[in-house]
């Protein structure tokens, strides 16, 4: 028997790939009737400090990520009001919690689906180059192998897509 679907958690990296990938997580959503975490990871900024600056240094930078962390929730609070109009219903009805990690983010994917005891994941994938035809991108590849929830990796349809986050 396949277990139900109780909770999805949408990872965003910002991309178009992404945003299209929020349609399936939506649409999944409504037919479970499943309430979505969504998340986007903020890599940890590679700092090289000398012993005696590291300490305001980083004050410092907790600070001001505090700031962007906020800034970001709110961006993604915004994104989900303006999907409202494409969507036809109301996108903030089925966003349970956002969520805005410092992390590298196949780990912190990982850790939110577990922590808020997610059924599964729901995520954009991209390949680059001449390698597009076989690499999903290295945060979908890493997440696939290593979840022990059903994985949906969603590619963009095509390059000519017009979705983007300019104009949602």
């Amino acid at each position: 028997m396949i277990p139900k679907i109780k909770r999805i958690l949408y990872a965003t990296d910002l991309t178009k790939n992404a945003l299209y990938a929020f349609f399936y997580a939506t649409d999944m959503a409504k037919k479970y009737d499943a309430p979505i975490v969504m998340l986007h990871a903020v890599e940890p900024p590679l700092l090289y400090f000398t012993p005696a600056s590291l300490e305001t240094a980083e004050r410092a930078k907790g600070e001001e990520q505090e700031i962007d962390l906020e800034e970001m929730k709110e961006r993604l609070q915004d994104f989900c009001e303006r999907m409202e109009v494409h969507l036809g219903y109301s996108c903030t009805d089925l966003v349970f919690d956002i969520l805005v990690p410092v992390g590298y983010p196949v780990e912190e994917i990982l850790k939110a689906a577990d922590e808020k005891a997610c059924d599964a994941i729901v995520l954009g994938t991209h390949g680059k180059g001449f390698l597009k035809q076989t690499l999903l991108g290295s945060t979908a590849t890493s997440v696939l192998k290593r979840s022990r929830i059903p994985v949906f990796a969603i590619p963009l349809p095509s390059d000519e897509t017009t979705i983007g986050w300019d104009n949602i």
